[in-house]
């Protein structure tokens, strides 16, 4: 199955498919993970340390599931992931509150946006309202209701103000930082660094220190520069090129889901991933017990716009 939309694609889709907001996957789990809630959950119940690239490849899965997916596509695997996280939940935290669930939700929208203008280009307002309308997608798949999600992009950037200057990572989002910054892997460390360092320039002033992030004059100068020759190569790149995260992780997602493997059962007294499927709860295993058969119509973003323009 293709993974191109019939249709022209929606100024989400435009935004999403692009490899260079992979750029901006630490910057939107360090703003998870400095909320301390989200922090606590994914400390107790991911092994991001162990697996960060199963842990990356679950959160496609789900982001790029809910925007190029089917409606049947989304809902399933919106259903599933609200399922694993009835288990994500202890002292002081619950992966199926509202307010955790939007927060999360409101990362991938800002990450995704935010690392396309800065490499890609500017979009237009009416581009930027129409992405933010179909990103609350990314809330209600979680199962925030679809009237949490703010009403408009200058609703938005209120909520987002106002949280981000309130966060204060405590020493679990340091150590979760520290962790994604010294992977077990060797051959990885290189990208992860990369990816600390973009993190680093991206994140407000303000939460670098908490979260461990070294930051100075000549590290913004390094950055700069770095977005800079990016700009310059990345917009003239074939499309191919530029979709192919996007292309293998729909392919995988659809050949595990024709094999009746999409997700595994999570083991008994293990941990599961607050941000998304979890290599503990991918794509496989046929004695994982079957999510809820009703379909979650909010879950995709055609019936999140017919919601909330009905009000809901």
């Amino acid at each position: 199955m293709s993974t191109e939309p019939a249709s022209p694609p929606s100024a989400l889709q435009r935004v999403t498919r692009e490899a260079a907001v992979l750029g901006g996957a630490g910057y939107a789990l360090a703003l998870q993970v400095s909320h301390p809630s989200v922090g606590r959950g994914v400390a107790e119940h991911s092994d991001y340390a162990d697996r960060p690239l199963d842990r990356l490849r679950g959160t496609l899965t789900f982001v790029y599931g809910q925007v190029f997916g089917t409606p049947d596509e989304a809902e399933r695997i919106g259903r599933i992931v609200r399922a694993m996280h009835t288990t994500v939940n202890g002292p002081g935290y619950d992966a199926l509150d509202p307010d955790l669930q939007l927060w999360v939700a409101a990362t991938l929208y800002d990450g995704g946006v935010r690392l396309y203008e800065l490499v890609v280009g500017p979009l237009t307002d009416a581009d930027k309202d129409a992405a933010y309308d179909d990103a609350a997608v990314f809330a209600t798949a979680l199962g925030c209701p679809a009237e949490r999600w703010p009403a408009d992009r200058a609703a938005f950037e209120e909520y987002w103000a106002a949280t981000i200057a309130a966060m204060r990572p405590d020493a679990t989002a340091r150590t979760i930082i520290r962790n994604l910054s010294r992977p077990a892997s060797l051959p990885l460390r290189p990208l992860m660094r990369l990816q600390m360092f973009l993190t680093a320039g991206l994140l407000p002033a303000h939460l670098r220190a908490p979260l461990g992030l070294s930051w100075d004059a000549l590290r913004q100068r390094r950055f700069d520069r770095l977005l800079a020759a990016v700009r310059t190569v990345y917009p003239h790149l074939p499309a191919g090129v530029r979709q192919l995260p996007m292309r293998l992780v729909m392919r995988d997602m659809r050949r595990r889901a024709g094999r009746g493997r999409l997700y595994h059962r999570r083991r008994p007294g293990r941990p599961t991933n607050s941000n998304g499927p979890s290599r503990r709860d991918r794509p496989g295993s046929p004695d994982q017990p079957s999510p809820p058969d009703h379909p979650d119509q909010s879950t995709h973003p055609r019936s999140t716009r017919r919601a909330r323009r009905r009000g809901a």
